[in-house]
């Protein structure tokens, strides 16, 4: 959802970026987006179109920006960061309250909707510091 989410938010403020998603761990590799995911997306009108891969040492190289979900999955991409590494790699939450994004999986659909809405929120708070604020 983070990924759909600060792309449409980028593309809604005319910023070109590249954004992608990735797992630490390899659970889900090659699969489509949990369907609550899907339906909440579309929903509030984000398109979501990715599958499931496991974040790789290349993208240290390839992104300027990893961002991390919350701080196991932090800790784990610092562990396994690559000595040449030019990205940035930080808690997505840093960028606005420092709270992590918690996994909505298993539980009710409203905690789609609080992460959609979280997602919004740090996905403005980035942009606003990387690109600067949006015109109001």
């Amino acid at each position: 959802m983070g990924e759909a989410v600060l792309q449409h938010i980028s593309k809604q403020r005319g910023l070109d970026v590249a954004v992608d998603s990735a797992g630490t761990a390899g659970y889900h590799v090659g699969e489509e987006p949990d369907e609550r995911t899907v339906a909440t997306c579309m929903k509030h009108g984000v398109p979501i179109n990715s599958y499931a891969r496991q974040v790789a040492t290349s993208d240290y190289t390839t992104f300027t920006y990893i961002l991390a979900s919350d701080e196991n999955n932090l800790r784990h991409l610092e562990s396994i960061k690559p000595a040449n590494a030019t990205a940035s790699v930080r808690l997505w939450g840093s960028y606005l309250d420092g709270k992590p994004i918690p996994d909505p999986y298993y539980g009710r659909a409203s905690g789609f909707e609080n992460v959609y809405y979280q997602c919004v929120n740090l996905s403005n708070a980035f942009l606003d510091e990387v690109f600067g604020k949006k015109d109001l």
